[in-house]
């Protein structure tokens, strides 16, 4: 008997010894800060009739991977073997090319970090933890709670059967397997990402209970996507149906993913999503590589909110670090009113919320504990719902300098997000994270930052 129970652990072992070696083969690709799909790349052209001219010149197939809509962007494959970085810079050199790129990879901070969830907790403990009153959401509540708000979650899907979701959630689509079932994939014993759409969507809904949530896939099992899935599902959030005269897309979008890579292809499709005038197109060329054309109903521009990313460091990471009126970075901070120790910061960085051991909805039902800008994020896209809802004739711009200017907290550390404050009722005051402790104080922050023991998070080597 106990040799048969040896065997039988040993076999468990060499498993989940083989799981953890293939996660880590595929994480090792999207952790990498230059990763990018192979043998593609990623190219804007002046005309749409340059397209054959170009791909034979520079080796491409002229039969497009893909096309962004009608616009002259294309997927291309490369047909000599040459590298997409270097054949992206040998393309900038053509006068008929507007940009090249590689097909570059985001990916959840988390993932990147390789931290995962925490199962416990339940509902009630979901909907009184620290951060709600932290960001003054009891009484934001008393005046919209962001109903006919919908806000798209660009992520790794969701649980809609989740009892803190069910009702909520719109039918979306899946940018990964290409259908309309944008349910979560994977297992949350090999799969460190798994659970993280559904985690960040039980956070919209703390924030704005009574808005609706659009997901749409865009990362893997691994957390990881391209450039150009998330470009089209940015599209796709703001106008499901391809009908640019019914209002059914989403006037939020929460984006819990980031490379350190800077696109032209996601810049042009964020600010296409927010749908703010450009003033400063004085130059011809400029004015043809923003084609200027909001993917929005007339009106209903999108607020993106960009997570910061989880390095601890001050290096721009994107979309967050786009500077779009519109466009939210949004870092994450403790109960102690501190930056999170794994937080990114820097001039780049807007505002802070509660990132630091957030419960929240995970698959199968049940809640659980994360850390990360990711779950900082979608608290600031609840916000953001509630300021629509109470506020629908504002611009995108408008709400997000809203959130902004109504920000406050410590010196010295991003802003914190005040829900209350945004709809126009008094400042929040910070609760002390133990009724017993001395100091404190709205603005006053205790000595050293102390980590919520709420519950554990798990951590993968």
């Amino acid at each position: 008997m106990r040799n048969g129970l040896e065997f039988q652990i040993v076999r468990m072992l060499a498993l989940v010894t083989a799981l953890l070696l293939g996660f880590d083969e595929r994480a090792a690709k999207a952790q990498a800060p230059d990763a990018f799909e192979p043998g593609e790349v990623v190219v804007k052209l002046l005309q749409p009739d340059d397209l054959p001219g170009v791909a034979a010149d520079f080796g491409l197939d002229p039969a497009p991977l893909d096309q962004f809509g009608t616009r002259p962007i294309y997927r291309l494959r490369i047909l000599d073997g040459m590298p997409p970085p270097d054949k992206a810079a040998a393309l900038l050199g053509d006068s008929r090319v507007l940009y090249a790129e590689p097909n570059y990879i985001q990916q959840t901070p988390e993932g990147q970090q390789r931290v995962s969830w925490a199962r416990g907790g339940d509902e009630g403990d979901y909907a009184d933890q620290w951060a709600g009153a932290f960001i003054g959401l009891p009484a934001a509540h008393t005046v919209t709670r962001g109903a006919g708000v919908i806000v798209a979650v660009l992520d790794t899907g969701i649980d809609r059967s989740h009892p803190a979701l069910a009702r909520r959630v719109l039918p979306g689509y899946d940018f990964v397997d290409m259908d309309d079932d944008p349910s979560e994939v994977g297992d949350h014993d090999v799969d460190i990402t798994y659970g993280h759409g559904t985690h960040v969507a039980g956070l919209v809904t703390l924030a704005a209970p009574e808005a609706q949530i659009l997901p749409v896939r865009v990362l893997d099992r691994d957390g990881a996507g391209n450039l150009w899935v998330l470009a089209e599902a940015l599209a796709y959030a703001v106008n499901p149906d391809g009908d640019i005269d019914t209002p059914d897309g989403a006037t939020v979008i929460n984006l819990s993913l980031s490379t350190r890579r800077q696109t032209n292809l996601l810049a042009e499709i964020v600010r296409d999503v927010i749908c703010e005038d450009d003033d400063d197109d004085d130059d011809g060329r400029r004015a043809a590589q923003d084609d200027d054309d909001c993917l929005a109903t007339p009106g209903r521009g999108a607020v993106v909110i960009a997570a910061a990313g989880n390095r601890a460091a001050d290096v721009p990471e994107y979309p967050a670090a786009e500077t779009q009126p519109g466009l939210l970075a949004v870092t994450a901070n403790t109960e102690t009113d501190l930056l999170a120790d794994f937080a990114n910061f820097g001039a780049w960085v807007q505002v802070a919320a509660p990132g630091d051991r957030i419960l929240s909805s995970v698959p199968g039902g049940t809640y659980g504990a994360w850390s990360g800008t990711s779950m900082a994020a979608p608290l600031a896209a609840g916000q953001a719902a509630l300021v629509r809802a109470a506020a629908p004739l504002l611009t995108a711009a408008q709400v997000s300098d809203r959130i902004r200017s109504t920000a406050h907290g410590p010196a010295g550390t991003p802003p914190r997000i005040d829900a209350a404050a945004a709809l126009g009722l008094a400042r929040t005051t910070r609760p002390l994270p133990d009724d017993n402790e001395p100091g404190g104080g709205d603005e006053t922050p205790p000595p050293a930052a102390t980590h919520s023991l709420y519950l554990p998070v798990v951590t993968r080597e």
